[in-house]
């Protein structure tokens, strides 16, 4: 019976930007429409419990959709007259589109747009396109339920004032929206591949999303390398997810981990995928990350890691995307090239010159850094010090465990 029930919620979490995107193409209002596809879910998940799966699923959840839609639009105020008039022309309208149709690309430009920040881009999307629940996105972001659903619902109502279109044309600024989509699903990819807060250090729930995403966006633009690049990133990083923990959820650093058992399909898949885009125009950042991850992939053992070529490409990443973390990943590579002195000297300089070990995004990782090059160097009181303070910034729980062993020198 358990079995069956989590068929029928991933059917319906697969469903839910379908019934959605139908509905904002018929009628409009973002944020009525999605109350309504929710209803209609909800409705699917308690009857097809007791009765199973209806001959065609997504038909039934539009028509239930659509009716709830009518009763709201009727039930609003003058300002909704319009669209109740234009309801009621049409009483029987059939409202079924073809069953391989599919709105999630253009759901997921509709929540990317320009009027909204980033946190609630993604929180829109997760809940739009990815069909997470506000619990769920919340428990993502270590926020409470009720601050997130006012969030989202502030972002609806962004979106459903700017007159947003659910269609769009060579007038919507399509690089503009493009630019901000692979930023959301890059940002949903980093955070369910290492959570900021909870007792888990990844949610596959997330991960897998965002690469369910990219590839339907990189169907939208085959001709654009940079979504490619970013498919690629997230398939290679995604590759050694069974080897990052151990049983008891206790984290396995990268140069520990049972290469062997990385997913070869996927490290494949992402290599060919990069090869064929790193030509094609300017390098931008998901290439050269995506770049970075098949030299990671590509040694079978870890001493074989090509890291001089690793820090050249954090260089030039650090060109195209100069922020704090970049930054500390090209620290990592020096030192593995280098030596841990000159990767010390270099963050030195960097945090001279960005306060990376004050900077609330990149001090938790400046300080672990830190730690492991002053061990390497045979300072251990001062990196004991630094990974405990490592540990003590981190909301992270088996992140926080493996900075506080190293501390006691395990």
């Amino acid at each position: 019976m358990t079995a069956r029930h989590d068929a029928i919620e991933d059917l319906l979490r697969t469903e839910a930007p379908q019934v959605l995107g139908a509905l904002v193409r018929r009628f409009g209002h973002f944020d009525i429409a999605e109350e309504a596809a929710q209803d209609a879910l909800f409705a699917a998940s308690q009857q097809w419990r007791q009765d199973g799966l209806p001959e065609h699923p997504r038909s039934w959840l539009i028509r239930i959709a659509y009716r709830r839609m009518i009763d709201t639009l009727r039930a609003e105020s003058a300002d909704r007259r319009r669209q109740e008039q234009y309801v009621a022309s049409e009483p029987n309208a059939p409202f079924s589109p073809p069953p391989d149709h599919d709105d999630s690309l253009n759901l997921l430009l509709l929540c990317c747009h320009p009027a909204l920040s980033s946190a609630s881009r993604v929180a829109l999307t997760l809940r739009a396109v990815g069909g997470l629940t506000t619990a769920e996105i919340a428990h993502a972001y270590g926020v409470t339920e009720q601050t997130m659903a006012v969030r989202i619902s502030r972002a609806k109502q962004q979106i459903r004032k700017s007159g947003a279109r659910f269609e769009f044309t060579a007038d919507d600024d399509f690089p503009g929206r493009l630019f901000a989509v692979m930023r959301v699903l890059y940002l949903i990819f980093n955070e369910g591949y290492t959570v900021t807060t909870g007792a888990e250090l990844s949610r596959t729930d997330l991960t897998g999303e965002a690469i369910r995403l990219a590839r339907l966006l990189r169907t939208l633009v085959p001709d654009d390398p940079e979504p490619a690049g970013l498919l690629a990133l997230m398939l290679l990083i995604d590759s050694r997810r069974a080897t990052r923990t151990t049983a008891n959820g206790d984290l396995i650093p990268l140069a520990e981990q049972d290469r062997t058992r990385w997913d070869q399909e996927a490290i494949q898949e992402g290599s060919d995928l990069i090869r064929t885009a790193w030509s094609q125009g300017n390098v931008g950042t998901y290439r050269l990350q995506a770049a970075i991850a098949a030299v990671h992939a590509s040694a079978a053992v870890a001493e074989e890691t090509d890291w001089e070529q690793i820090a050249a490409l954090y260089l030039a990443l650090e060109q195209v995307e100069p922020s704090g973390l970049v930054m500390l990943a090209r620290v990592v590579a020096v030192a593995h090239a280098f030596g841990p002195a000159r990767a010390n000297a270099l963050l030195e300089e960097l945090d001279r010159d960005h306060g990376l070990l004050q900077q609330p995004l990149t001090r938790h990782r400046a300080h672990a850094i830190r730690a492991h090059l002053r061990e390497a160097e045979g300072a251990v009181a001062a990196a004991r010090e630094d990974f405990l303070a490592a540990a003590d910034m981190t909301k992270n729980e088996p992140e926080s465990r493996y900075l506080s062993r190293k501390a006691d020198g395990e």
